[in-house]
């Protein structure tokens, strides 16, 4: 016997609801976090974590990591399933998971990821440096500590010096949340917005918005935002949600590898930071024309399988 209680939930309804199955299903994996590491790493360590700086041990590095995967499945990939069976009876269907989609899509796709890099290299710089009025002094050296503090914490996730923990990094930074985030706000949050203002782009840009929010990396905001709208063209032109998991895994992925090069000495510091100096602006602008290109070839080339609103 099927469930059927809440098919027929309007949009604003199921924001609602979709909160709550969200900080239901945190709050649970995150009990489930605590029963695993405890028995590995003591109580008196878990329930006083020490903050995350260069300083930090490696077991405290490894524990903060297990909490990160647990909480990422608990919070993106659990709760859209069961929204899509809730919504729909069928999660693959409602999450565009059971749609096929062709290796020519997938090219555009990783060459257009390629490409896009400088041009969010300067988006990223000139977000950096954006700078409050005096009276919001106070607002703007909060986002800045909370900016440092997230600094911290990634460069003592991401500096591995093993093939192994490389692997882990790719694993919890790119795989993860391409899958997770991809599900939450695309094939969930997204969805919700265009039913409730009856248009794909609304429904796009204010997912593609809170997304960046979610971060809480305010001096990054402007190049997420971005992503995360690519990301939603990407779905609802293809009807194929395995397309921005794609996309989304590569961005991250191709950042992950990136810092272990670099930090391992294999790759200069400056290949970071094309088209964000001023000596390579202009790679920042061919990066922009050539996504735009390879963008409305990718639109094209699945045309008809748009996803209706």
């Amino acid at each position: 016997m099927e469930f059927t209680a809440f098919r027929d939930l309007r949009p604003f309804s199921q924001l609602f609801f979709a909160a709550f199955i969200v900080v239901a299903s945190v709050l649970a994996f995150f009990v489930l976090s605590l029963v695993v590491a405890i028995p590995i790493w003591g109580f008196d360590t878990v329930l006083h974590l020490p903050p995350v700086n260069s300083d930090t041990p490696q077991n405290i590095i490894n524990l903060y990591k297990l909490i990160q995967v647990v909480q990422a499945i608990g919070f993106f990939i659990v709760p859209p399933f069961i929204l899509g069976y809730l919504f729909h009876g069928k999660s693959k269907e409602y999450l565009y998971l059971d749609k096929s989609f062709n290796s020519q899509s997938v090219i555009l796709i990783i060459v257009m990821m390629f490409f896009a890099a400088p041009f969010i290299n300067l988006l990223g710089e000139m977000n950096s440096n954006m700078s409050f009025p005096e009276w919001l002094s106070g607002v703007e050296g909060w986002m800045r500590d909370k900016e440092e503090n997230a600094a911290e914490i990634t460069e003592a996730f991401l500096s591995v010096k093993t093939i192994g923990g490389l692997a882990f990094n790719v694993f919890m930074v790119a795989i993860l949340p391409a899958i997770g985030e991809e599900l939450l706000f695309r094939g969930v949050i997204q969805k919700i917005f265009s039913k409730m203002t009856r248009s794909h782009h609304w429904g796009i840009w204010i997912s593609a918005i809170l997304f960046s929010a979610l971060h809480m990396q305010f001096f990054g905001f402007i190049p997420r935002v971005l992503l995360g709208a690519l990301f939603g063209y990407l779905l609802v032109w293809s009807g194929s949600m395995w397309l921005p998991i794609i996309g989304h895994f590569l961005n991250n992925a191709i950042a992950v590898i990136a810092i272990y090069f670099i930090n391992n000495g294999m790759l200069k510091p400056q290949y970071e930071e094309i088209g964000s100096t001023s000596d390579s602006y202009y790679m920042a602008g061919i990066s922009l024309a050539l996504t735009l290109v390879f963008l409305l070839m990718y639109k094209r080339h699945n045309s008809g399988k748009e996803i209706p609103v």
